[in-house]
């Protein structure tokens, strides 16, 4: 199911696109392991870039376990790099490339999402310790070699890297849904409140209105009484019964 606002649900985030992002980035370090101002902003803008970049270790391409002095470092060197001041000729992606890199930095400079980041790490490494041993326990219950791709350390790192990309990646759709789901509510409560607003309003000016008129409309109802106690009277003078002549006796 689509996520709100159009976002891709989770199961969108293909595994295609991971395994050819970590591919593409793994032959570009392996041909310069610094990376060049173009590479590193082709990196961090490269298609699902929203995605790749929400984890603040690998925008900065740091180890997580970095101190906080070597985190600074690295930040100079590669804010330096993807500068627009330094990238004139594509001064546009360079600005997008450079906010990236800050907003990972700003991060890990704050101890909780730092924890956070960390937290979502270490429970990628540790799904796939997981799904090694429960392959490896049926491999065994199956009397077959117990040998797996994940013993090789890079094929290791390579499925670490994945299913932490993953998490970061449904986290941030739950965020998107729940930020949504949020808006949502308040638009519905705001709505809530102008419509008892107007209908407080149109009865404070009814009651006005009908303070304003009373008095006119007692005068109207004794008026009305007075000129239906002179009609009765002028109707009651033509019920009078008509007087009897005494016959005259001869």
């Amino acid at each position: 199911m689509a996520a709100a606002g159009g976002e891709p649900s989770c199961q969108n985030v293909s595994d295609e696109l991971f395994q050819n992002f970590y591919t593409e980035v793994k032959q570009i370090e392996k041909r310069d392991s610094v990376l060049t101002s173009k590479q590193q902003i082709d990196r961090l803008l490269r298609p699902g870039a929203s995605y790749f970049n929400l984890n603040p270790f690998e925008v900065l391409q740091i180890d997580p376990e970095a101190t906080d002095d070597e985190l600074k470092k690295r930040f100079r060197a590669l804010s330096i790099l993807v500068h627009p001041d330094k990238n004139q000729d594509d001064p546009d992606r360079a600005q997008k490339a450079f906010e990236a890199v800050d907003k990972a930095y700003k991060l890990l400079l704050d101890p909780e999402q730092k924890k956070r980041a960390m937290d979502v790490i270490h429970a990628g490494k540790e799904y796939v310790e997981h799904n090694v041993k429960e392959r490896k326990k049926q491999l065994k219950k199956d009397g077959r070699p117990q040998d797996v791709e994940e013993d090789d350390p890079e094929v290791f790192k390579q499925a670490v890297y994945k299913q932490t990309m993953k998490l970061f990646a449904e986290l941030e759709i739950k965020r998107k849904e729940r930020e949504a789901k949020e808006m949502h509510e308040r638009k519905r409560a705001r709505e809530e409140e102008i419509e008892a607003a107007e209908k407080a309003k149109r009865e404070r000016e009814w009651q006005k209105n009908f303070e304003e008129t009373r008095d006119g409309r007692v005068d109207s109802w004794r008026t009305f009484q007075a000129k239906g106690k002179t009609k009765e009277k002028k109707n009651r003078s033509f019920l009078k019964p008509p007087k009897v002549k005494m016959e005259q006796r001869e």
